[in-house]
């Protein structure tokens, strides 16, 4: 019986060349096929190269809106309110009647003083007559001079009194007319103090009625930090001054400074300001608070979106991007805002790359991978598209 070699050596080295087959084809074709390195661990981020650039030199502020003209309407003549001719909160024009006190007690003044006035015309004309008639007499030496000085002093006197007549009669036409309390300016009432049937007493706190403001235009008072005020002293008065939504968006944009403080407040360390805004659509009323901003010419600085920009306990940062390609904290100084952009002062050198997303995986020390922002790499693209054609 022939003996049966052993297999099991040769299928052995027939896998090994079979496994070894596809490694050798890959060398043979130049790495062409070779097997990808490593993922990295560097975060991918979008990052926004830092360039000087002019930019509007604006500030910020919370002001709050206040009449541009506030008049308390008080009763100048002592008596009982009759009657409330207007509605709480209207706007009403100058002129307009708001109340009506009794004029009845005021009637009878004016008639009274109608009536002294003629009795002190009448002693004036039986004066006259009496001068006139007395004198011819003097040069006859019928009567004395006396006589006739007297009369002619008669003739003054009732002069004179018929002239204090006539101002008491004034005076109680005045008194009248203050019966009827009408609006000085035109404005929005508020709320009315005193009820019809009130008893009101001239130069007293019972006397104060109601208010009228007139909030077209409307004024906005506001206070800046005395550095803040430097920056703008040379042109706040040709400054453009907008309002501001809490979205950003600016609500009027026609505002026009028209006071500003020569002083500087020991205890704020601020200058307060003024802007005239036209609000005839009553939108901004007394007491609210605004956001202002004041537009005073350009300023060099940079600009970053205002989501790269992260508040700490001691100042504002933004993360950049280190030379070992790590990220790392940087504190800087802003201004304010543009559009979606916050003006950067001071804390960034031009060329700095400033992390703008994914700032949620970003902590200082974590390695990234940055990429220019697609607004920046597509201004060159258009010279390069050009060379192809």
């Amino acid at each position: 019986m022939r003996d049966i070699p052993p297999r099991l050596p040769h299928l052995a080295a027939l896998a090994v060349v079979l496994g070894l087959a596809p490694w050798l084809a890959g060398c043979g074709k130049d790495g062409a096929n070779a097997a990808p390195a490593p993922a990295s661990n560097a975060v991918p981020v979008t990052v926004k190269k830092m360039a000087f650039e002019k930019v509007p030199l604006s500030i910020d502020a919370v002001g709050r809106a206040e009449g541009s003209r506030e008049v308390e309407i008080r009763a100048r003549v002592t008596g009982i309110l009759e009657k409330r001719l207007f509605e709480e909160g209207a706007a009403l024009p100058a002129g307009a009647t708001l109340y009506q006190i009794d004029p009845a007690p005021y009637e009878l003044e004016v008639q009274q003083a109608r009536a002294t006035l003629q009795q002190e015309k009448a002693r004036k004309e039986l004066a006259e007559q009496e001068s006139a008639r007395l004198a011819p007499l003097v040069q006859t030496r019928a009567v004395s001079q006396r006589e006739a000085d007297a009369a002619t002093s008669t003739v003054r006197t009732t002069a004179a009194a018929i002239a204090v007549a006539e101002a008491r009669l004034k005076e109680a036409e005045l008194n009248l007319s203050y019966t009827r309390v009408v609006a000085p300016i035109g404005g929005v009432t508020g709320r009315s103090l005193k009820s019809e049937g009130s008893l009101l007493t001239a130069n007293t706190d019972s006397a104060l009625l109601t208010t009228v403001t007139r909030v077209d235009p409307v004024w906005v008072r506001f206070s800046l930090a005395e550095p803040d005020f430097d920056r703008i002293r040379s042109t706040q008065k040709q400054a453009a001054v907008q309002l501001i939504a809490n979205d950003g968006s600016i609500v009027s944009d026609k505002g026009r400074m028209n006071f500003a403080a020569s002083t500087i407040d020991n205890k704020t360390g601020a200058v307060e300001l003024r802007a005239e805004f036209p609000n005839p659509d009553l939108r901004w009323l007394p007491g609210q608070f605004v956001k202002v901003r004041v537009l005073a010419g350009e300023q060099t600085a940079m600009r970053v979106p205002q989501a790269a920009v992260q508040q700490n306990e001691q100042s504002r940062i933004v993360m950049t991007v280190g030379p070992d390609g790590k990220a790392a904290p940087r504190a800087v100084q802003t201004s304010s805002w543009i559009g979606s952009d916050m003006v950067i002062t001071g804390g960034l050198k031009e060329g700095d790359q400033v992390i703008v997303d994914n700032l949620v995986k970003v902590r200082p020390g974590t390695a990234v991978q940055p990429a220019v922002a697609s607004a920046e790499v597509a201004a060159p693209a258009a010279p390069a598209a050009a060379a192809k054609r």
